[in-house]
């Protein structure tokens, strides 16, 4: 999302949204649990809020873009082609509200977008897919963005793939960040603020059982999961996209790590690996930080021989620490530098790998919380 500061939005809110794939969240709840949220959503980088930005202290909305029927709101909805007009002609970015229900309301989009509408935000609720279709297919070629209501996040995921192309931005109904982590990683737009931690140990742990996630998804060379023996440092752990003399290549597998350990999911959440089931939805994460989505098509849970990694990294000022057990096999590989893949087998005292790291944090069921933690 573009960062547009309150003071210069007005003139300057669809410039951010240039950028695919907006998030509008509209939060709903207490007075208390929107501020909460809007802290949250300020942290994940999301600045679109569907808000009457009247209805709230302006201290909370510094950095924040509105969208609303309200005069205030910077990015202004209006329910009448004669609103559009005023508000466009005051210099302000304006959409036009329009509630499909036949081809006549297509015809009424078509012409605010050639009457210089902003966006459009439609409303389908009947009928979403084929509708949305004609309009992103008319819509082709013009500046107008096409704004449509989601209902949840597999709605999101749905919106934005109308057509291959889908809408710009969709507007989510959000009492938490549930909801919003699972929209971003459907837009393909969560980031992880990855880091090289400096391998401190590696030994031998003994038999265990490990964990190898199959998924649905073709995996690149790159990529991998999140996993951890702690839920606030955790390894980036590659598929098994590159082969051996005794191995054909498995694009769609991850050989994670023991049952023991976390992985990070779309919503936030961790879940232990040996919770992982058929039709589960993991992240998948690439070298840069990007992540993107996989369906779970089979978890296999082995006894094999394993071995232990200890490895440290500075975040914010402190030094964190995690460790991770896996297979004690060649296929099973980390992330170095450079992009370079290194077994397990191969993995010394001094190197680094890949990790996502934040300041502790427990965890209640998956879910992060402000508590004391000491894990080891």
């Amino acid at each position: 999302m573009a960062e547009v500061s309150r003071s210069s939005a007005a003139g300057t809110a669809m410039e951010g949204s240039r950028m695919r794939r907006m998030l509008i969240v509209k939060p709903v709840g207490s007075k208390h649990s929107i501020e909460s949220l809007l802290s949250q959503l300020k942290e994940e980088g999301i600045r679109y809020i569907y808000i009457d930005p009247s209805s709230l202290p302006s201290h909370l909305l510094d950095g924040l873009i509105t969208v609303h029927g309200s005069d205030a709101a910077d990015m202004h909805v209006c329910s009448s082609m004669d609103e559009l007009r005023r508000v466009k002609d005051g210099g302000r970015s304006a959409g036009l509200l329009v509630r499909v229900k036949g081809k006549s309301d297509e015809s009424l989009i078509v012409d605010a977008a050639r009457q210089g509408a902003d966006f459009v935000l439609v409303d389908a609720d009947d009928w979403k897919i084929i509708p949305l279709e004609n309009i992103i297919a008319m819509l082709q070629g013009m500046n107008t963005k096409i704004l449509a209501y989601a209902r949840d996040a597999g709605e999101v995921r749905t919106l934005f793939n109308v057509l291959q192309v889908g809408v710009d931005g969709v507007i989510l109904e959000a009492s938490d960040m549930a909801g919003v982590r699972q929209s971003l990683v459907y837009m393909q737009s969560k980031e992880f603020r990855l880091g090289y931690a400096v391998v401190r140990e590696v030994r031998d742990s003994g038999v265990g059982e490990r964990v190898c996630v199959d998924t649905a998804s073709m995996l690149k060379v790159g990529e991998g999961m999140l996993i951890g023996s702690r839920a606030n440092f955790m390894f980036l752990m590659h598929n098994e996209a590159i082969g051996s003399e005794f191995t054909s290549p498995r694009p769609f597998r991850v050989n994670a790590g023991a049952v023991h350990c976390y992985t990070l999911m779309p919503d936030g959440r961790t879940k232990y690996l040996a919770e992982l089931e058929a039709g589960d939805e993991v992240l998948i994460v690439s070298s840069d930080g990007k992540a993107r989505d996989a369906i779970v098509g089979r978890v296999k849970i082995e006894t094999r021989p394993m071995r232990l990694v200890r490895a440290d990294i500075e975040v914010d000022g402190a030094r964190e620490e995690g460790s991770i057990i896996v297979q004690n096999a060649e296929t099973i590989r980390f992330m170095g530098r450079d992009g370079r893949l290194v077994s397990v087998t191969d993995l010394k005292a001094g190197d680094e790998v890949l990790v996502y790291a934040k300041g502790s944090r427990g965890r209640h069921f998956g879910i992060e919380v402000d508590e004391f933690i000491l894990e080891k």
